[in-house]
């Protein structure tokens, strides 16, 4: 069930107020059937592979509480083998099989074992990741166990993140299952914004930058470095506004019933560094990574620099393989590691703006995100090469796209949202000065309401990272 549809909509509508309507003590039951039921929307056998893991890491986390020593990491490890173990097998058996039967073929064999023709679970990475997490936090005594099954399912299924995230610690979430929400106007008004802006995000601004990159993608060899350029630019454009509405329609529709899930972008185009913008990226699971891989590896805490870069390379491969199992993942996520490898090996010379200007600083982080972007969006590594080498040239005739008013509605969609996003981020005083009354809010919804009806794409276009 797609978040920008209208099934979802009336889902949304019918579940919230049933919510309401029920005393405390049935509502994890109908958000627990609700999130059964908005999984099996599109694959319903896989709801039996979500089931399995949830079942061992429900039971390690009770032991991993009741034992000490050897056993409790022995029933952590169960956990995590578990969870790793099924994203292998669905998500890169396929891609080792490939890639060890090449290193074969190298040498005139061929690999013994059979390609597997079976579709990726959808959000498994996220809510795999969100599962680890419990069983860690727990070994580590930051969590109790939870003995309500049904709530850790819950915490495991919650529909509104369950396929994108926010990648939720238990810490946040749990103790909300357990805490009695009432009906809240100031709840329902957050929520619903969040969620209107979300959409907006998605339906005017990423859709229809999808169509130009889409096209320009598809062509790259036939297109120039000009429209590979700017279709890279517009990717960069798309890829966030499309995530970030995910996030901003979850957190919006879990804060209608008065849910708090983490922030996960905070205007990351305006980061004056690639360290910077990873703070602001995909909060949820940058701190995922830093908290469960960079630390334990030894994080920056260690005695020769080397050490540090090794540490930051290992959780960025790691981070881009996650992402997809294909290598055009892994080279992206070693460009982003390198880069932070080269601003850490700077330090000072970066970080300060003593010689180098805040704008500057700005356009030097997106070009390199845009860079790396480039090899996100291509099939392959050679494809993402040949559409660098043409944009560095940057020759040939500019595509204006066809029909080019999704072009030009294109430039109009990324103005605005520039506009919100600096007066965000530098001045944020200037909301204040708009009357803040019922009349003036009532406007401004119909206003976006109205936009997203005569500008929004309607072709039903899935998010980008459910693919993940």
């Amino acid at each position: 069930m797609l978040f920008d549809s209208i099934n979802f909509v009336a889902f949304f509508i019918v579940i919230t107020a049933l919510f309401y309507l029920l005393p405390h003590k049935y509502r994890w039951l109908l958000l627990l059937a609700a999130s059964c039921y908005f999984y099996m929307a599109f694959v319903p056998i896989y709801i039996l592979i979500l089931g399995f893991t949830i079942v061992i890491d429900y039971i390690a986390g009770i032991f991993i509480e009741k034992n000490t020593g050897k056993r409790r990491k022995l029933w952590l490890i169960t956990s995590l083998i578990a969870n790793i173990g099924i994203l292998c097998v669905f998500k890169y058996y396929n891609f080792i099989n490939f890639n060890i039967g090449a290193v074969l073929s190298a040498w005139g064999y061929t690999t013994p074992f059979p390609a597997l023709s079976i579709l990726l679970p959808l959000g498994l990475s996220f809510h795999t990741f969100q599962a680890m997490s419990y069983t860690i936090e727990v070994y580590r005594g930051h969590q109790k166990a939870e003995r309500n099954f049904g709530i850790y399912a819950l915490y495991v299924m919650f529909y509104p993140q369950l396929v994108a995230g926010p990648i939720e610690r238990p810490q946040n979430l749990l103790p909300q299952f357990h805490e009695k929400h009432t009906f809240n106007p100031d709840n329902i008004v957050a929520g619903l914004k969040l969620m209107l802006i979300g959409f907006l995000k998605k339906l005017v601004i990423a859709d229809r930058l999808s169509i130009y990159v889409n096209t320009v993608y598809a062509n790259s060899n036939t297109q120039s470095g000009k429209s590979l350029a700017i279709a890279t630019v517009f990717f960069a454009f798309q890829i966030y506004c499309d995530f970030s509405a995910y996030s901003d329609i979850a957190r919006g529709a879990a804060k209608v019933m008065g849910f708090d899930l983490m922030i996960n972008f905070k205007r990351p185009y305006f980061a004056t560094s690639v360290s910077q913008f990873w703070r602001r990226w995909h909060i949820s699971l940058s701190t995922w990574f830093k908290d469960y891989l960079f630390i334990p590896l030894g994080g920056s805490r260690v005695k020769y620099k080397y050490r540090l870069y090794i540490n930051i390379l290992i959780v960025f491969l790691i981070s881009g393989l996650w992402h997809g199992a294909n290598w055009t993942y892994v080279v992206w996520g070693g460009l982003n590691g390198l880069f932070l490898i080269i601003e850490a090996a700077a330090g000072r010379k970066i970080r300060t703006g003593s010689s180098i200007s805040l704008i500057f600083k700005t356009l030097l982080t997106f070009l390199l995100i845009c860079i790396s972007w480039v090899f996100f969006r291509a099939e392959t590594v050679q494809q993402a090469l040949d559409i660098v080498k043409k944009i560095v040239l940057f020759d040939g005739p500019f595509y204006p796209g066809n029909p080019k008013d999704h072009f030009f509605y294109s430039i109009v969609a990324l103005f605005f949202l520039l506009i919100f996003e600096f007066i965000s981020e530098y001045r944020p005083a200037l909301y204040k000065v708009i009357p803040n009354n019922v009349a003036t809010r009532f406007s401004y919804y119909l206003v976006v309401v109205m936009i997203i009806m005569l500008f929004g794409v309607f072709d039903g276009g899935q998010f980008i990272y459910f693919q993940f």
